[in-house]
């Protein structure tokens, strides 16, 4: 089915219509103040936490920034751990403009790379390097888009809620990569940690020019734009939209709204699995347990800190790759377990969920009120 779309019901900015004006700027403020605002209240709340042990708060704050973006070295640190966070957030973002809750991404995350590990095994020294990463590529997000696209088709199909079932193919997606690499795809000489056979350095994702940031890096940025412009610019981006915001409008309109579901959430799901892919192509270099790291659900706290806007992931993905990476420093310096910044990042979701409440309370963001003063 065709999907048309209607953009002309876009409000016209003109300094003929200051109100226009003033609410178009409105609209866009809110959620960078909202979300902005959040991020202080959660440091604010993980301050409380860090005097309760007995640390300085503003010693913390210091060495977080100073292991995320204090120096150049720390820099590339935060770039190379933001890279798979930029493709989970997107696993997240994608579905929820459907108005879906997706947060198993890190089941995509796992499947993917085993499957990407798994392409290239017979292909090593048959096939040329950047062939072989290709088809690790595509093997990655092909196993990563039916992944989760099978919590889109629970839900269409069987009103399954895609949360729960999203989440529970998460847990047996790690099951999975786990028998898999301790059995079949199990390189003889991993002993005490089992994998696959690791790839050739030639056959690995190298660094962009100039950095020490794998090209993880920049398929996360160009995913986040593509999708974008997908969200933003296309008629089945505005469908779902559409669908999003009111399924029983978009179904009277004709709108497949099935088809839109399914269609989501494989697609969040491939980019999710292209995440599992560059890591085992350009920092693991094989597939095994530690590809179950946890980026899939930092993706969660991505997403909703970017309002699922693709473009702001990129920046949100930057600054919690910064956090991430700080936890060594905040460890070895204050004497804080590592998992220190999984506290904050906790904190800072449940604020953020806390603040989706505030959306069109304030007058400021008032639509109406600029029509009134029209």
């Amino acid at each position: 089915m065709t999907i048309q779309a209607n953009l002309s019901s876009e409000p016209v900015l003109s300094t003929r219509n200051p109100s226009a004006v003033l609410e178009w700027l409105a609209r866009q403020a809110e959620p960078v103040v909202i979300s902005l605002g959040a991020i202080l209240a959660g440091l604010a709340l993980f301050s409380i936490f860090i005097v309760l042990v007995g640390k300085s708060p503003i010693d913390l704050f210091k060495l977080m920034y100073t292991g995320g973006f204090g120096s150049w070295f720390s820099i590339q640190n935060s770039l190379s751990r933001a890279a798979p966070l930029l493709l989970t957030g997107l696993c997240v973002a994608l579905p929820a403009r459907l108005g879906l809750v997706i947060i198993g991404g890190e089941g995509a995350v796992v499947l993917g790379g085993v499957a990407a590990a798994a392409a290239a095994l017979p292909l090593i020294g048959v096939l040329p390097p950047a062939i072989v990463l290709v088809i690790m590529a595509v093997a990655g997000m092909i196993m990563g888009g039916i992944w989760i696209g099978l919590a889109g088709l629970l839900r269409h199909y069987r009103g399954v809620n895609e949360t729960i079932s999203s989440l529970l193919l998460a847990y047996i997606a790690i099951a999975l990569m786990n028998h898999v690499i301790e059995g079949v795809l199990r390189d003889p000489a991993s002993l005490n940690k089992p994998s696959t056979t690791p790839l050739p350095a030639d056959y690995m994702l190298g660094n962009i020019p100039g950095m020490d940031v794998n090209w993880g890096l920049a398929i996360g940025v160009v995913a986040c734009i593509v999708s974008w412009i997908i969200i933003e610019t296309t008629s089945v981006g505005f469908a779902a939209r559409i669908a999003g915001g009111n399924v029983r409008a978009a179904q009277i309109q004709g709108l497949p709204v099935g088809q839109l579901i399914v269609g989501f959430t494989a697609l969040a799901g491939t980019f999710a699995g292209l995440a599992g892919m560059v890591e085992v192509a350009a920092v693991q270099g094989s597939a095994n347990a530690s590809l179950a790291a946890g980026y899939g659900y930092t993706g969660i706290l991505v997403a909703f800190l970017a309002r699922h806007n693709p473009l702001a992931i990129i920046p949100v993905a930057i600054l919690l790759g910064g956090i991430d990476a700080s936890g060594g420093l905040i460890q070895r310096r204050l004497g804080l377990p590592d998992a220190t910044v999984l506290v904050l990042q906790g904190t800072l979701f449940i604020v953020i969920l806390f603040c989706e409440t505030l959306y069109g309370r304030f007058k400021m963001f008032n639509p109406d009120l600029w029509k009134r003063s029209a």
